[in-house]
């Protein structure tokens, strides 16, 4: 079973930038590809981003695309989500996820961080 921990949440100011880390442990990270979603309460998780485990193949969800980059260091276990022109809309929880394969659907990942609040202001 792969261990999740994210990190990096917070609270921001409209407009600005925030990067979130997710440390995995207990599995061979490389073959993992990751995922990150988030959600608010009352509403169905979101995807955000998705990495195969090489790196070479990203994703990024529509109301992200262009503001937020999902990237991976294999050498370090981790994989991060840089988060620019943040608006008041991307408040929400944090997670990431591993799995076999890249999906933007949560139920085809295996295992999830505990989650990472970000909070944007106006």
């Amino acid at each position: 079973q792969v261990q999740l921990v994210e990190s990096g949440g917070g609270l921001v100011q409209a407009g600005g930038s925030l990067r979130l880390s997710c440390v995995a442990s207990g599995g061979t990270f490389a073959a993992l590809a990751m995922g990150w979603f988030r959600q608010v309460p009352g509403k169905e998780r979101e995807f955000v981003a998705h990495i195969s485990g090489s790196g070479g193949y990203t994703g990024h969800g529509d109301s992200v695309k262009g503001r937020f980059t999902i990237s991976r260091d294999n050498a370090k276990n981790t994989v991060y989500l840089q988060m620019n022109s943040l608006k008041p809309e991307d408040t929400a929880a944090y997670y990431c996820a591993a799995g076999r394969f890249v999906s933007r659907m949560q139920s085809h990942y295996e295992s999830w961080g505990q989650g990472t609040q970000v909070i944007v202001s106006s």
